[in-house]
Formats: C-alpha cells, sequence, structure tokens
C-alpha cells in the first residue's frame, strides 16, 4: 500500500518519502505560500497535525487540495510542490496536508484501515469523520477559499481518499482515490483471493506498527528469500520476531478466514453510489494496489448515471505517476513520457473541472495500451465490442486456440517441495523496503523460472497477428494434488522474438502481464475453507483482472502454471490444517502437483480481445 517512498534513486518513490528537504530547499519552495502549521480538532477531542498552504498571490479564491497521510507530512508538500502536484500549484489552489490519527505528529491511537464507524454514537469516529471535522475547520479558519475542496492520494492516501467520498463532507466535490486498496483479504496488499503476501506483509507491519513513524525492519540476510525460508512456518513470527506486540500481524493470526473482520474494513458493500465526482487512478504494473482501483471503478459504474466515475490506467507500478517521466520501468520503454503526461493532462484538468469551471469533462476511461504503447480512450470499460478469446494449455507444453485432443498423458505433473519454493524475481530478492527492486520486479524477464522442474509453461506458436486484451483476464485451471491443500499460481507472460532490431537487448525477452495465486482451502468458500481430497480432479478458475496489452505479430503468449512464489506468498504447507498462520514447520510437505489438459478438462487461459478492426 504504501508507495516505495524510501527509493530516492528511483523517481517515482517521491511521492511517499519521509527524507528531510533541507531548509533552504523549503524556504525557497515555500516563497509562494503563507504557510501556517497547526492542531486540528476533531469530534472526540483529539487533535490531527495539519500544514495549510495559502498563495500569496491569488487573485480570486481558491478551492482546496487536501491530502492526508499516515507516511509523514514534514517535508512532503514541498516535494509534492515540484512534482506529483506541480501542475495544481501552476493552476493556483490552496492546499492541505495532514498526519492521520495516531501517526506523526497527530494525537491518537493508529488503527490501520479503519473500520467505519458507529453512527448511534455521536463521539465516534473513523477516517470519514475525522475527514469531515477537518474540512469544516478549513472552511472555518482557512482565508480565500472557494467552499469546494477536493481530496487525492497514492496508496494508504488514496484509501482515505475513498473512504472520504462514501461518506462525503458537502464541501467534497472532486476526489480521486489512485491506487486504493479496497479489500485486504480478496486481493490488495495483504492477501491475494485468500493468499497471504508474506515478504509485504511482514515488513509493511514492521513499518507501521513498531512506532509512531516509519520503520524498515533489519534482515540479517543479503538475500531475503533465505532469511524467510529459515523464518519457517508463519507461528515462528511472533514466536521469534514480533511477540506478539503488532496488532494487525495479530489480526492476521486471529482471521485466517473471509470472516466480519475483513468484511467490515471491505469497501466493496459500500460501494453504493456515486456522490462525489472521482478519478480512479491505477498502473499496469503496481505490485501493491491494482486491484484496488479497478474494483472501485467497477462497483460504482453500476450506480453512476450521470458520469462522474472515471478511469485512468497507466504503465506504471505503484505510485509511477507521481514524479518523474515516466517513460520506462527498468528495462522496458513505453515511448513517451506517460507520467507527465498523467499529471497536466489528466489530474490537473479533472481538479479544474469540478473545482473550478474550467474546461470539459474527462473522459470514461483513459487507458495506456501496454505493447503497443498508446493512449486509447473508451466511453465504457471494458469496450463493448470486445470478444472472449480462450487459449488452451495442450501437449508438449503448447497453448493455442484449439480446445485439447484426446492423449494417453491427459495431465502434466511436478513436484512442488515447500523446502525449495520457485522465488518470485530473481535471487537474491533484496527487501521490498528500502530494497531496489520492489518497485520493477513485475517487468523483470521472467526467463529465471523457465525450465524449473516445478513450473509448467505452456507457450503459443508466434502469432500471425496482434492479438489486444482490453478487460478481464483468467486462467481455468483443472487439477489435482497429492496433498490435502495446495497454492496454484498462474503468470501471463509476453514471449518476444529471438530478434528484436529495434531493442536488441530484448530478444526472447519475457515480460509478465498478470499473476496471481489462489489458495485451494478457499476453491468453495472464503469463509468456510475446506480440505481437498487427494488426487481428485478439482476445477479453479485464477482471475488475473484487467489488462489492456498488445501481444504483438511474431511474439508468444505463454502461460505458467506452479504452487509457489515465494516470499511474495507465504508457503502453503501442502497439508490441511485449520489455520495457516498457527501451522508449525513438521506441517510442511512435498506434493506432486497435476495440471489436465484433455476433452474433459480443458484447461485454458481466457482473454477479454478486441477485434482485429478496433486495434487499427
Amino acid at each position: 500500500m504504501r508507495c516505495a517512498f524510501r527509493l530516492l534513486i528511483l523517481a517515482v518513490v517521491l511521492i511517499l518519502s519521509v527524507t528531510p528537504v533541507p531548509a533552504q530547499e523549503k524556504t525557497k519552495s515555500d516563497s509562494r505560500f503563507e504557510r501556517t502549521e497547526e492542531m486540528v480538532p476533531t469530534r472526540d477531542g483529539v487533535k490531527l497535525h495539519t500544514i495549510v498552504f495559502v498563495p500569496k498571490e491569488a487573485k480570486e479564491p481558491l478551492p482546496i487540495i487536501f491530502i492526508r497521510t499516515p507516511y509523514g507530512i514534514d517535508g512532503r508538500p514541498e516535494r509534492n510542490f515540484r512534482s506529483y502536484l506541480k501542475d495544481l500549484v501552476e493552476d493556483g489552489y490552496i492546499f492541505a496536508f495532514q498526519d492521520i490519527r495516531g501517526r506523526f505528529k497527530s494525537e491518537g491511537t493508529f488503527v490501520m484501515t479503519r473500520p467505519p464507524r458507529d453512527r448511534a454514537n455521536p463521539k465516534a469516529v473513523d477516517e470519514a469523520s475525522d475527514t469531515a471535522d477537518s474540512i469544516d475547520w478549513m472552511l472555518k479558519t482557512v482565508k480565500g477559499h472557494n467552499g469546494r475542496v477536493g481530496m487525492l492520494g497514492i496508496s494508504y492516501p488514496g484509501w482515505l481518499a475513498a473512504v472520504a467520498m462514501l461518506d462525503p463532507h458537502p464541501a467534497l466535490k472532486a476526489v480521486s482515490p489512485q491506487a486504493s486498496p479496497v479489500d485486504m483479504f480478496l486481493g490488495d496488499d495483504f492477501h491475494h483471493n485468500g493468499a497471504f503476501r508474506l515478504s509485504y506483509g511482514f515488513e509493511y507491519v514492521a513499518l507501521m506498527e513498531t512506532d509512531k513513524t516509519n520503520f524498515d525492519f533489519k534482515f540479517n540476510k543479503f538475500d531475503t528469500y533465505d532469511w524467510y525460508l529459515r523464518l519457517g512456518a508463519l507461528s515462528n513470527v511472533n514466536r521469534t520476531q514480533f511477540k506478539g506486540k503488532m496488532p494487525t500481524w495479530n489480526d492476521f493470526v486471529a482471521h485466517p478466514n473471509y470472516d466480519a473482520f475483513w468484511k467490515t474494513q471491505s469497501l466493496e458493500p459500500r460501494l453504493t453510489q456515486v456522490s462525489v465526482p472521482t478519478l480512479n487512478v491505477a498502473g499496469w504494473y503496481d505490485q501493491e494496489d491494482f486491484r484496488g482501483p479497478l474494483r472501485i471503478y467497477e462497483l460504482l459504474e453500476k450506480h453512476d448515471k450521470a458520469d462522474k466515475n472515471v478511469l485512468v490506467v497507466g504503465p506504471w507500478n505503484h505510485g509511477g505517476w507521481g514524479d518523474g517521466p515516466g517513460d520506462r520501468l527498468g528495462r522496458v520503454s513505453f515511448g513517451s513520457s506517460t507520467g507527465t503526461y498523467f499529471r497536466e493532462k489528466v489530474q490537473a484538468p479533472f481538479f479544474a473541472h469540478h473545482l473550478k469551471d474550467k474546461g470539459p469533462p474527462p473522459p470514461e476511461a483513459r487507458m495506456f495500451q501496454t505493447g503497443a504503447n498508446r493512449w486509447e480512450t473508451y466511453d465504457a470499460w471494458p469496450p463493448k465490442e470486445t470478444t472472449t478469446r480462450k487459449l488452451y494449455l495442450q501437449a508438449g507444453g503448447k497453448l493455442g486456440f484449439d480446445p485439447p485432443a484426446e492423449t494417453d498423458r491427459p495431465a502434466d505433473e511436478y513436484v512442488s517441495d515447500p523446502a525449495n519454493p520457485v522465488p518470485y524475481r530473481p535471487r537474491p530478492v533484496r527487501p521490498t523496503y528500502p530494497g531496489p527492486d520492489w518497485p520493477v520486479w513485475m517487468l523483470q524477464d521472467q526467463r529465471f523460472t523457465h525450465g524449473r522442474p516445478d513450473v509448467l509453461s505452456y507457450e503459443s506458436e508466434p502469432l500471425s497477428e496482434d492479438v489486444v486484451v482490453a478487460g478481464s483476464m483468467a486462467v481455468k485451471l483443472f487439477g489435482a494434488t497429492s496433498g490435502s491443500d495446495c497454492d496454484w499460481v498462474a503468470r501471463l507472460i509476453d514471449v518476444y522474438p529471438e530478434e528484436t532490431p529495434k531493442e536488441p537487448t530484448m530478444g526472447g525477452y519475457q515480460l509478465l502481464i498478470a499473476g496471481e495465486p489462489i489458495r485451494a482451502r478457499f476453491r468453495k468458500s472464503l469463509e468456510k475453507p475446506e480440505a481437498l481430497t487427494p488426487d481428485k480432479v478439482e476445477e479453479y478458475t485464477i482471475p488475473l483482472n484487467w489488462g489492456h496489452h498488445c501481444f504483438r505479430k511474431g511474439h508468444r503468449i505463454m502461460v505458467q502454471v506452479s504452487s509457489t512464489w515465494f516470499p511474495l506468498i507465504d508457503r502453503n504447507p501442502q497439508k490441511y490444517v485449520p489455520n495457516i498462520f498457527e501451522a508449525v514447520d513438521a506441517d510442511f510437505q512435498s506434493a506432486r502437483q497435476k495440471v489436465y489438459r484433455s476433452p474433459k478438462y480443458p484447461s485454458h487461459l481466457s482473454l477479454q480481445t478486441l477485434p482485429e478492426a478496433a486495434t487499427k
């Protein structure tokens, strides 16, 4: 959820950086503003640290842009004014920044993704009430405003904007939740389809709950793959590391299934009306919160009668649109300055339209098509003219549009060994924070796993024409295991030709388009897990969310299947236990996995694609 704000060597992370700004730099940046620092009271008496910037030479009343964060606001405005908010500064706004309850200089107790308050209690609080109380204070106290407030933010600040949108103050007139999580069990920071995101979850809890400021866990191994493997079962975390002192980790242990704890936090049941114009922002390579903004848009769109709910998705990692040109990630070039384009042509015009009555309304969906490297606009997302195409897993590691034929060997198999799990990125695996690889791992060449005996690869022939995905992607898998529980991991990969004259170093590159795990115990119900019957064929759907990618003529489409993805995802013991967080080292066992590809069990990749005429 947190942008990788300590990676100053990567420009994209400056949004959430907590590195102090030199005093002379801060003074220079502040010269355009009258700066005030206040402790803003809320309804239960807790005061929130807030900094307000009012332009000194404003010629008219201005809207207020409000950003709330758990990552510390000292120094943040000055950095944001040079990057993320630069175009808004030039357009003219009042800016307010706030430490949320219990973090940095604000009073009170911090609660991770605090659940909604009890409305029957006038003193009850949540993030929406703190936002409303703060807006009330600003309208009464800040001079020179026009009575309109806009909110935006990336990651946790994006979630805070989304929460405010669901219970809006009357003055809140435009909101942009960017890379916001929506449900922490279904597909955002801490779990994906019930599978626990180990390295991120562990390190983020240490970051947020060791004290009121940010803390990076100190590993004694250069390769955290080795550290997490030596850690062993998840029950060892409290025994050897956290000692029961981290509330969020204790919640993980107490709530291994999709119970009321997770459902209460989820925004999904509350996304039932579009009360504030909303710009949802996501990145195709977001390593933390990709599903969240897409799901917010999708659910709000069902209730959007006035075209207030819009979507933009670019070729960015988590928060990558907030700073820098955005012309490439790692070795992959996007052909233009997509980050600059977003800040100038999308974000600034959205707020100008809704807070200043200037400029036209934004398009419904503005989507960057990776592979082809171009922006497209649509009046609906997914586009209405899409069709679904299936590519079937076939014998000999082939992937094709024809259904599988009868064969004497209807399945491929491998041994999944928890003592030797498949790494999710090339080793050594550096820490999530402040390691340099986390922001770009989704674009790293996937050949490091190709050929492992516990990874099945299915590859198409070179494509005779472009295949353009515009919408949902999923893998339907028919599988069996010798164990009583397991994970399935599916990855969709664009395989470049061996010779790429325009980019000679990209020959044979395997670019990850999407990858997701599912935990087999939840195949029937996320609320009530069930053990598997050993060697029984079961049907699984592995959602790969939305995509907008052009598999170019001459490229190949690949699907990889495995049962580990470590330490991004915790290891499944492969023996059913009631609570994996309480499993012990002795519970872990190897298992033989079978993936079926027969007429009876036609495992396949399903893609929502545009017709060829629509891609010209």
